[in-house]
């Protein structure tokens, strides 16, 4: 299992260095072995992350589907009873993804600008099989 900062700092090694794109599809696993993925900006931070999926082939025509046209799915905007902010990506009233909190609508509405502006020409990078893409020593400097 590769943890959420693991991930931001790879995304963030990317972009830094030219790689990559706006936005980044990951692929891991859920603790129970179910697949899901994560939207994240080109600093590492993860916008929605999807449902668990039993097969990563699920996963991954998921992704193209948004990708292609974000346009067949819904995004609802929610105010939870704490006062945060989040969305959810719905499909014919399915839940496919819930975005992460956010404090204000403003930062609400940046966060549904970014996954319409960015989505389409992300990249997809996968993590369900835990392999790193730094040697650990390289890792170990970073942090």
């Amino acid at each position: 299992m590769i943890s959420g900062w693991i991930v931001s700092i790879i995304i963030s090694s990317f972009a830094e260095n030219g790689i990559g794109t706006m936005g980044t599809f990951v692929i891991s696993n859920r603790l129970n072995g179910d697949y899901k993925f994560s939207f994240a900006t080109r600093k590492g931070k993860t916008v929605f992350t999807s449902i668990g999926f039993k097969q990563k082939s699920d996963c991954e025509k998921f992704i193209d589907a948004i990708r292609a046209d974000l346009s067949r799915f819904s995004i609802t905007k929610i105010r939870n009873a704490g006062g945060k902010y989040f969305f959810r990506l719905t499909k014919d009233g399915f839940v496919l993804a819930t975005s992460r909190k956010y404090s204000t609508e403003l930062l609400l509405l940046r966060g549904i600008e970014s996954v319409e502006k960015y989505i389409f020409n992300s990249e997809t990078l996968d993590f369900s099989d835990n392999a790193f893409v730094f040697p650990e020593e390289q890792l170990a400097d970073e942090l």
